[in-house]
């Protein structure tokens, strides 16, 4: 694995190949993607998609998580996954039809997962919806954050690939790694002809960072489920406990790293200052502690 130098290194290429002859100051117009670097190399003979559903068809949903952790932190995550994406943000409106005016005036760039985190190759994979602490165990091993509402919203609206909601019949089953499995088999019908790695979304609900979490603590929060027209099925929503997880929910990672006033600046600092919190999110500023806990 590389090391924080390699790292900054690296990401300094980006940004200067990025920003190319931008004046100083300036956020330039298209970021490129870049390397999630943090992600261990996929083994060999490590388990596809389908074969962790049926590996874990029968058990808890526990063990399913600590099995799921498990492969994700050995790397066990497709190609199409390990470059993350620039999404455009803008610190006017506190809407998400004002969020999806960001990219014709961007004020930062973040840079996100392409889809939602799935275990598995490019050919066999399943994405896995994680509970709270599981979400943070893999965010915080790879130096990324759980997204904001506004971040979601932005994704959603500059997506190249937008996929209507698939919505199956509620019950204990929405927990299972079969039901898990038949929801990524109507996702990836429906993403039939696109291109794996473009930015897609409209097909999970997203688990977000909100100032909610200080009231509602050990409660996970989801948004999102986004129909055609933008318009998100599911409002903000801390009604289930951290350790909740069922086949709806997704988890899209969001780099440490973000573009703001032409400079490469930490996103939990942006998130904490009064001066550029509301560019990334519609709470505004962001305790410190909610920030740190949350990743």
């Amino acid at each position: 694995m590389r090391g924080p130098g390699a790292r900054r290194t690296l990401l300094a290429a980006v940004f200067l190949a990025a920003v190319g002859g931008c004046a100083s100051g300036e956020v330039p117009a298209a970021p490129r993607p870049r390397p999630a670097l943090r992600i261990p190399p996929r083994p060999a003979g490590a388990l596809t998609g389908s074969q962790f559903a049926a590996a874990t068809s029968k058990a808890s949903g526990a063990e399913r998580q600590q099995r799921a952790v498990d492969e994700l932190l050995a790397g066990n995550v497709p190609t199409f996954l390990r470059t993350l994406v620039p999404v455009a943000l803008g610190a006017a409106g506190g809407t998400a039809r004002q969020a999806a005016t960001a990219a014709a005036d961007p004020d930062a760039w973040i840079w996100v997962l392409p889809d939602y985190l799935a275990i598995g190759s490019d050919e066999d994979f399943l994405r896995i919806p994680l509970t709270l602490p599981r979400a943070i165990e893999i965010a915080r091993a790879w130096d990324m954050y759980l997204p904001t509402r506004k971040m979601v919203d932005a994704v959603y609206h500059q997506a190249e690939v937008k996929l209507a909601p698939r919505p199956m019949p509620a019950g204990p089953q929405m927990r299972s790694s079969d039901y898990y499995l038949r929801h990524q088999r109507l996702i990836e019908a429906a993403r039939a002809g696109r291109p794996l790695g473009a930015l897609t979304a409209g097909h999970k609900k997203d688990i977000v960072l909100t100032k909610r979490l200080l009231r509602r603590t050990d409660h996970i929060a989801i948004y999102g489920w986004h129909r055609s027209e933008g318009d998100a099925i599911q409002p903000l929503s801390t009604v289930h406990g951290a350790r909740y997880a069922d086949y709806s929910h997704g988890l899209r990672l969001v780099d440490a790293l973000a573009l703001y006033g032409g400079a490469e600046r930490r996103l939990d600092t942006l998130l904490v200052d009064t001066t550029t919190a509301a560019i990334f999110s519609y709470e505004g500023e962001l305790p410190r502690s909610l920030v740190v806990t949350m990743r």
